[in-house]
């Protein structure tokens, strides 16, 4: 749409009947549309002579926010959906931004779960981000996402409520299952070490706050090759202590079906979980990544990682990352940088 002028505003305005006359069917679109028309016909442009179309210009557009199936308005902020970016094991991802005049703070994600019903594992995961923020070690935050938002938000056409969480949305990262996809014969060791240790930084960061992952799987875990980055992402699975709204008696809420040989004895048991819960899985994202390049020393320190007894296995993450950086010493010397890229990005 070329900018009108007055003339052409005002008569616009005078023969439309739908919003959707007005700014069309296009979402990206739409927001300049009414930036156009609020520039040609402001009172303050115009002496005050517009006074009335102007009104009749944000009626309008506010019936198109209302009646947009790819914006999600909250009392504070609203939400464009841009195009969908990942199907989760419950939940969709799309791209946003605040506000329907642009980005301001940086790119989102909406996370909006298939069934409604899950909406309580939507919760879950928002209770153990903040959670985090409030009560973990701020310097290591990044090693989580962060939440924007959270919010109850109604299906206009199907009247179905959903908790929706909003995150920061995270450039450059992969997760682990992708690295293991670019990498059929297995990830080197001594990439998968720096991987490793970041891993077991962010448990250790979570469990010292009170909060446990549930679901350290490989979709789960995003590293960033060139900044050797990691983000433990999808906390819907957590057990937090202390909070109402996670109280299973610390058993995981759930599990991920295509994953259920993943996980250790006292998941599928429904028993209470604990920091030796998450550690197991851990140690499996990081064996499956090497495959049969991982050599003997590291073979054995990862099964006692996870041993069926939950009680037998390290319960620190802290410790454990002492213990690892010990025998990765013995491997590979004094630790040092190793550039690490995907195929794809070579």
């Amino acid at each position: 749409m070329t900018i009108p002028d007055l003339d052409e505003a005002l008569a616009l305005l005078d023969r439309v009947r739908t919003p959707a006359e007005v700014f069309g069917d296009d979402t990206a679109e739409a927001p300049r549309v009414y930036r156009r028309l609020a520039r040609v016909l402001h009172p303050d442009a115009n002496g005050g002579r517009t006074q009335e179309a102007f009104a009749r210009l944000n009626a309008l557009w506010r019936g198109y926010r209302r009646a947009d199936p790819h914006t999600i308005t909250t009392p504070r902020h609203s939400y464009p959906l841009l195009g969908r970016v990942a199907c989760g094991d419950l939940a969709d991802l799309y791209r946003s931004h605040y506000g329907a005049a642009g980005p301001r703070d940086g790119e989102v994600l909406v996370k909006m779960p298939r069934d409604p019903r899950d909406s309580d594992l939507m919760e879950r995961e928002a209770v153990a981000l903040r959670r985090l923020r409030e009560d973990g070690d701020a310097r290591f935050r990044p090693y989580v996402p962060n939440l924007v938002a959270t919010f109850r938000h109604q299906d206009a056409a199907t009247g179905a409520r959903r908790r929706v969480n909003v995150v920061d949305r995270l450039m450059g990262f992969h997760s682990l299952a992708e690295v293991r996809a670019a990498h059929p014969g297995g990830v080197d060791p001594r990439d998968a070490a720096w991987m490793w240790r970041r891993l077991l930084v962010a448990l250790g960061f979570a469990h010292r706050a009170g909060v446990l992952h549930g679901a350290v799987l490989p979709e789960h875990v995003l590293i960033h090759p060139e900044r050797h980055g990691l983000v433990l992402v999808d906390w819907c699975y957590s057990v937090s202590g202390g909070h109402a709204a996670t109280d299973t008696g610390g058993r995981v809420p759930a599990m991920v079906d295509r994953y259920a040989d993943w996980y250790p004895p006292e998941v599928p048991a429904r028993r209470t979980a604990s920091p030796a819960t998450d550690i197991h899985m851990a140690t499996r994202c990081i064996t499956h990544l090497m495959g049969d390049r991982a050599p003997k020393a590291m073979r054995l320190f990862a099964r006692g990682c996870r041993l069926p007894a939950q009680e037998r296995r390290p319960g620190d993450a802290w410790r454990l990352l002492a213990e690892l950086d010990e025998l990765l010493e013995r491997l590979y010397g004094p630790r040092r940088f190793r550039p690490f890229t995907m195929p794809a990005t070579r």
